[in-house]
């Protein structure tokens, strides 16, 4: 897996995706909630791995030195 998320990009995600995570939980059960927390853990996940598979097919990287890992 390449990296392709540099570091300033995964503290924004990280932030945004905490951020829609915790309106998931006070929203819960409402529709506005589920996607919250669907769009919340895909911002999660990409700043913990650094690794965006959007980024890979739009040939985008915010990485300065890509690591393989």
């Amino acid at each position: 897996m390449v990296r392709n998320v540099g570091n300033v990009d995964r503290w924004i995600r990280l932030v945004l995706g905490a951020a829609l995570l915790y309106g998931a939980f006070v929203t819960w059960g409402a529709v506005l909630g589920y996607i919250l927390f669907i769009v919340g853990g895909i911002l999660a996940f990409t700043a913990i791995f650094g690794m965006c598979p959007l980024y890979s097919v739009l040939h985008i990287n915010t990485c300065k030195r890509p690591l393989n890992q």
